[in-house]
């Protein structure tokens, strides 16, 4: 996915980055990283990468908003002034250059995720301040004991730091959340689409059946709209929900071959076998788009000797449909329909590894055979 492999590739740029960098501003004595303590260093470390790739995800942004990205800077600069002076102050384990370190954590996290600290904020701040309290109380007034010493190198120090993986670990699951959120409402947005480009043209197909017959004043026009009447309720409401009944399904393929067979006066040939379970539940309007297919391009090209042969089983929840037709082969209508390419688009939103649609033509003949698994 584009969005994934922007992250990948900022990433990969900040961890080039930030390695070599914590190893020249240690070399040159600006940081110290406790030997004795490599899981503090890991965490630094990993920090400060994640903080540089999700600046270089968002470079783009910086152009954009140079605003933003100047406050950043202050910040910075801000932040490693008070560190000079603190240093030059030389009073150890200063909780006021805690509490610098806290603001400025803070301060560039809201910068770099706005949304995501003002939902969490109240909980980082509180835990810090809980935190800091107590880490003044042991400094002020049993800074000398051999407890404090114990507690600042084996509680304080990891106390600070735990939050943070933890906290970037559940800023990329929202992020990844947020992506798939992206992709399901772009997947809901095209299969609408999807649905309102067949209906149409399925409502087109069968309001030419009806005006012939009503031409004709044929008796047949009652029945006609009484399946009409049903096919559109079919289409309008169940073509809404995720799943539907495959028996409901049959019924709307049987209807649309009714329909069709009363405005046909040649000899066509219609078989239409199914063998379901009960409890099957499938995506709606599926089926429909081969079988206007099957007419269209294949009945309605023939003036004799048409047929469409039609199998529908289903087993284990497992659904198997296969279409035949024949087809007028001097036929050299080169306008293409939406339909199979609809069929094809819609099968990988609903069906994304759980389907296959195989196609065979000859000269004469048109098979497709669709499985959902």
């Amino acid at each position: 996915m584009p969005q994934f492999n922007k992250i990948l590739k900022a990433f990969g740029i900040g961890l080039l980055i930030v390695v070599p960098l914590i190893y020249l501003l240690e070399r040159i004595g600006f940081i110290i990283l406790p030997e004795d303590r490599p899981m503090e260093t890991t965490i630094f470390g990993f920090v400060w990468w994640v903080i540089i790739s999700v600046m270089i995800y968002h470079v783009s942004f910086f152009k954009k908003h140079k605003v933003i990205l100047l406050k950043l800077l202050v910040l910075l600069i801000s932040f490693i002034v008070l560190l000079i002076i603190d240093e030059r102050i030389n009073y150890p384990d200063n909780p006021i250059s805690l509490l610098i370190l806290l603001f400025f954590w803070v301060g560039l996290a809201h910068i770099l995720f706005p949304k995501f600290v003002e939902k969490h904020g109240k909980i980082i701040i509180g835990y810090y301040v809980f935190i800091l309290t107590i880490f003044s109380y042991f400094r002020f007034f049993q800074h000398e004991t051999e407890l404090y010493s114990t507690l600042k190198h084996d509680l304080f120090i990891p106390l600070l730091i735990l939050p943070l993986p933890v906290l970037i670990g559940l800023w990329i699951y929202e992020q990844y959340k947020w992506i798939k959120s992206l992709q399901n409402e772009k997947s809901k947005a095209e299969l609408a689409l999807l649905k309102a480009q067949v209906n149409p043209h399925f409502f087109f197909n069968t309001l030419n059946n009806l005006y012939s017959l009503t031409v004709q004043n044929s008796d047949q026009a009652p029945g006609v709209i009484l399946k009409l009447s049903d096919m559109m309720r079919y289409t309008i409401y169940e073509g809404k929900k995720e799943l539907v009944s495959l028996k409901e399904e049959v019924a709307y393929l049987q209807n649309y071959i009714d329909l069709h067979k009363i405005r046909h006066h040649k000899n066509v040939v219609i078989n239409f076998t199914h063998t379901i379970e009960s409890d099957v539940k499938v995506a709606p309007l599926l089926f429909i788009i081969l079988l206007e297919n099957a007419f269209k391009h294949g009945v309605e090209t023939l003036t004799e000797d048409a047929y469409i042969h039609i199998d529908l089983q289903s087993k284990d929840q497992k659904v198997l449909f296969s279409i035949e037709n024949n087809f007028d082969d001097t036929d050299h209508n080169t306008v293409k329909g939406i339909g199979l390419e609809n069929l094809k688009h819609r099968l990988d939103l609903l069906y994304p590894n759980k389907h296959q649609l195989t196609i065979h033509k000859t000269n004469t003949t048109f098979k497709g055979v669709l499985q959902l698994n």
